[in-house]
């Protein structure tokens, strides 16, 4: 393995773990320092109070071009009307107010106005179905949805809906609608945002998962803690910033890093309305010279498929660029720093636990390409065998948090009871990895990932990696497929880049290829050429999928 460049100037890793102190952290969150929280006095309250009500918090271009700004101190004044309406209708601590909405100034109001009353935010993705709406409304108890026109339909078949608070207004085929023009016209909340325990929630989350219904999950306060040090530490959040986290606020990595994250810092945000496109991409990084990016991997590799960045590097400000999601491929990193001018750093979470296993930007440490980082300061990483034993460096098993050990993890409530992932004091991810001696960890797998061939144990990263390597290849994704003779083999399914075309010969090749640089026993023995991957709506590649197409056709 080659190690990446640590950043200029950063301080050292194990010499910030001697100095970190939860509690200076928590100092940083709110200037009441009253053992409590309130998500909304963390993220603009605190700015406000502070002498920086005139920074930008959000700086917004719709689909039309038209760029809206939105300072710290008027999103204070937004979101406190917004908040005195939804006082008036009896919405208030625990409630659960739900938004369907593209990523806007209304949204960014509609969150930090539920914050203010103590209430829950619930964000719904733009793409989901009546089918996954009406599970989610369900299950939350939600108390309102706040949607759009474009979105409106999604409502209309559900068995029960509670009231719509519409930015547009009420329709002729929705009267009944409660109008935002009137919400925001109303009168400012008039009493200070409760001060709540670390352990109230402020986020209602369904995880993405591949295999079964979504799972409820319930973000306590606590975990600004943890969000506030991944943005100061591992995405290198800077006051002087143009911040771009192309994730979807509808899924946790965009609730909890291109909104809540940037706002505890006082940093500005960007939203960019459109869907993803690299040329869209390229022409809004110009345009408001960002600096500090984030993105899915899958973003990454559609850039740099399409060719277009290859000369960009001199139109472009960036300085630092982080991905999260998914393992990110050494081609990709190297990649990066040639077109795009900066480093990318790999970042590991999930909406449980926030990300803990991180290549920091801030903090020197060792760094390997295709490697996850080390611990989030904070948290104490472990990893187990089949019997909760923690296993040696070099040993492959299930990441864990131990959770005795990890003050800066937040409790999040699985709630309905319906998941139960802590066993015997630790948190277990589900993911399969591999301890470094220096402390640092490589990712495998998920558990149900993990291909077993001729009694080898393969993770798919591994092969995705190396087929990625080969010029033709856009996306690729491994699964196992039954075989009588090996248990399974290795079956890769690819996506090919513009200006390819799919043939036996080029199959060969890229088989081959991996072979020669992965092992004689980890290859695709089968490789499929599709037009897409099967993918949750927040990019993850859907294995399950592939796993049952492949044995299918076994």
């Amino acid at each position: 393995m080659t190690s990446q460049t640590s950043p200029s100037g950063a301080a050292d890793y194990a010499e910030y773990l001697t100095d970190f102190r939860i509690e200076d952290v928590i100092a940083r969150l709110d200037d009441h320092a009253d053992g409590c929280f309130n998500a909304y006095e963390s993220c603009c309250g605190k700015h406000v109070r502070a002498g920086r009500g005139n920074v930008e918090a959000l700086v917004h271009e719709a689909m039309d071009g038209t760029v809206t700004r939105l300072t710290y101190a008027e999103l204070d004044s937004s979101s406190a009307r917004l908040a005195g309406w939804l006082a008036q209708r009896g919405i208030g601590r625990g409630d659960r107010v739900a938004c369907m909405l593209p990523r806007s100034p209304q949204l960014l109001i509609a969150v930090l106005a539920s914050w203010r009353l103590g209430a829950v935010y619930q964000p719904l993705f733009t793409a989901f179905g009546s089918d996954a709406v009406e599970f989610r409304l369900a299950r939350a108890d939600t108390k309102l949805v706040i949607t759009d026109t474009a979105n409106r339909s999604k409502f209309d078949t559900l068995s029960t809906c509670p009231p719509v608070l519409s930015v547009d207004g009420p329709d002729s085929t929705h009267q009944e609608d409660l109008d935002w023009s009137v919400a925001m016209a109303s009168p400012a909340l008039a009493t200070p945002p409760p001060r709540l325990p670390s352990d109230a929630p402020f986020l209602q989350m369904f995880t993405s998962g591949t295999v079964g219904k979504p799972k409820g999950v319930a973000v306590p306060l606590s975990a600004l803690v943890a969000f506030h040090l991944y943005m100061e530490l591992a995405i290198d959040l800077r006051e002087d910033d143009c911040f771009w986290n192309m994730a979807d606020p509808g899924w946790a990595y965009g609730l909890y890093y291109a909104i809540t994250g940037p706002l505890l810092l006082g940093v500005t945000t960007h939203f960019c309305e459109a869907g993803f496109s690299a040329e869209g991409a390229l022409a809004f990084m110009q345009r408001h010279a960002i600096t500090n990016f984030a993105a899915a991997p899958t973003a990454y590799r559609l850039m740099k498929a399409s060719g277009i960045f290859e000369q960009a590097e001199a139109g472009l400000c960036l300085r630092v660029a982080s991905s999260a999601g998914e393992s990110l491929n050494p081609e990709v990193v190297n990649w990066v720093a040639k077109a795009l001018g900066c480093p990318v750093m790999d970042h590991y979470g999930q909406t449980e636990t926030g990300m803990v296993c991180n290549n920091h930007h801030r903090l020197e440490h060792v760094r390997e390409h295709g490697g996850m980082g080390v611990p989030m300061p904070g948290y104490r990483l472990v990893v187990l065998d089949a019997e909760y034993r923690e296993l040696p460096a070099g040993e492959p098993g299930v990441l864990a948090v131990d959770v005795a050990r990890s003050p800066v993890m937040f409790f999040c409530g699985y709630t309905w009871q319906e998941k139960d992932p802590f066993v015997d004091g630790y948190y277990l991810t589900g993911d399969v990895v591999v301890g470094n001696e220096d402390g640092s960890f490589q990712f495998a797998g998920r558990d149900d990932d993990i291909i077993t061939t001729a009694g080898y144990r393969v993770g798919p990263t591994d092969v995705e990696n190396s087929v990625l390597t080969h010029p033709a290849v856009a996306e690729s994704a491994a699964v196992g497929q039954p075989d009588e003779i090996r248990g399974e083999i290795i079956k890769s399914y690819v996506v090919l880049r513009d200006g390819f075309e799919s043939s036996d010969a080029l199959a060969e090749e890229i088989r081959q290829q991996v072979r020669e640089r992965l092992s004689s026993h980890a290859y695709p023995r089968i490789i499929e050429f599709v037009d897409a991957l099967p993918k949750t709506p927040s990019g993850k590649i859907q294995r399950f999928k592939l796993r049952a197409d492949a044995a299918s056709g076994a």
